[in-house]
């Protein structure tokens, strides 16, 4: 149920990102949900992309969708790290992260909502030596490449381009797609900071949506990474 109410959320943002649908997707998709309690799930797991729309075009978060995302962090509330984590616990480190992100997109674009405390960075998140690890850390960090969402984690990402399309490459190869989807964004992301990349994402966006069954995740990466590379283009 959970899945597939995420998957319900993610082609509302999609749609949001197109133009289609309310002026409060968020909450309407709340309020219309069978399980209440799963569509909040939902708002957690997408998390900063929900408001991907805002983030991408500027416009403010409607009241009705801050509310929701507020209501979703009291019923899941997201772990607190004051440390650098233990090996066992990165992903709830980076639910961390995206939980922060959501806050500072809330705060930006004009919503009222308790920001979440910055996890401490440390080892895991600076050093991209080992860089399977690093970049499979940072595909679950993608909502983070939105703009608006500046701090240590972006830090990161614009001094690690080759590690980042090495990465992104490694996903390609073993058709990893979903990997492949979020790490694409970020290279989508230092295109537009005009950060000088060994490859070109867009041929890489082509092919995923051209290979791959779709699916609404994937689509709304997808879209998020075309969406920052026109940005780019269209800069120059």
């Amino acid at each position: 149920m959970y899945a597939e109410a995420t998957a319900d959320l993610a082609r509302r943002v999609l749609d949001a990102l197109h133009g289609v649908g309310g002026t409060a997707p968020l909450a309407d998709f709340v309020d219309g949900c069978a399980d209440p309690k799963a569509a909040l799930a939902a708002v957690r797991v997408l998390g900063a992309d929900t408001l991907a729309p805002q983030a991408l075009t500027g416009a403010a978060a409607h009241p009705r969708d801050v509310a929701a995302i507020a209501q979703a962090a009291a019923v899941f509330p997201a772990p607190v790290f004051t440390q650098p984590p233990p090996a066992g616990l990165i992903e709830n480190w980076t639910a961390a992260w995206r939980d922060w992100a959501t806050t500072r997109l809330v705060a930006h674009h004009g919503g009222a909502v308790s920001e979440a405390a910055e996890p401490q960075a440390g080892p895991a998140l600076t050093d991209a030596r080992s860089w399977q690890r690093w970049s499979g850390m940072m595909a679950q960090l993608a909502p983070l490449s939105l703009p608006g969402v500046d701090g240590p984690v972006r830090d990161v990402a614009r001094r690690n381009p080759v590690p980042l399309a090495r990465g992104t490459t490694r996903a390609m190869l073993r058709r990893d797609h979903p990997t492949a989807a979020r790490l694409v964004r970020w290279l989508a992301a230092l295109v537009q900071e005009r950060v000088p990349l060994p490859l070109d994402p867009l041929p890489i966006v082509d092919h995923i949506a051209l290979h791959t069954g779709g699916g609404p995740r994937i689509a709304l990466d997808l879209a998020v990474a075309r969406r920052m590379l026109v940005a780019g283009a269209g800069a120059d």
